[in-house]
């Protein structure tokens, strides 16, 4: 396994070893000791998600508060998508900064989202299967958003607006600068 920090270090890329032959592939998608070796810290998945979506269904911004903030570890099993994080840990130097990488059934790339970011994904094929770990559970009173069109952010979801498919949810979430529930940098939201 391949572990590269992204242009915001704390956002890693994770590239698994696929070994391939004519019967077809092996790869191992998950290590808690070499992901954990490389951070310098622990993480305890203990959920596991999956969505199957048309091309341009766009999830996002999602994130939960702390306590129930989560780190995520995103990838794709069929499909590709354009996988976003963005940082809203107040006081960082990249706050409301984003990384952008796509994530294919092809590339097998996973993106590691700690806790303090906003996640979200925009579907780029048709009957794409999106899967991801999480290290907190679900918790609605904990639920938040960002809007994925807010112009401060600055993001190209490749996919035009009038071709976009969301939620109800995510038309309405509210632009970064309105909201006043976000992180505080230098805050370790991993001593729960």
């Amino acid at each position: 396994m391949k572990f590269i920090r992204t242009e915001i270090p704390d956002v890693v890329i994770i590239e698994p070893k696929v070994h391939g032959d004519e019967r077809g592939y092996f790869v191992e998608t998950f290590r808690a000791d070499k992901l954990e070796e490389f951070l310098g810290y622990k993480i305890n998945f203990c959920q596991d998600n999956e969505s199957k979506s048309s091309r341009g269904v766009l999830r996002g911004l999602h994130y939960q508060l702390h306590p129930a903030a989560q780190t995520k570890l995103v990838r794709v099993i069929k499909g590709r998508v354009l996988d976003i994080a963005v940082d809203i840990r107040k006081g960082s130097p990249t706050f409301s900064k984003h990384v952008s990488v796509e994530l294919s059934e092809e590339n097998k790339k996973q993106l590691l989202v700690p806790r303090g970011f906003a996640h979200g994904f925009v579907v780029l094929e048709d009957d794409t299967i999106f899967a991801y770990k999480v290290d907190n559970y679900y918790s609605p009173q904990n639920d938040r958003g960002i809007a994925f069109d807010d112009e401060a952010l600055k993001i190209d979801w490749i996919v035009p607006k009038e071709e976009l498919l969301l939620s109800e949810k995510d038309k309405i979430q509210p632009k970064l600068n309105a909201t006043q529930d976000i992180f505080e940098y230098g805050v370790n939201y991993y001593n729960d």
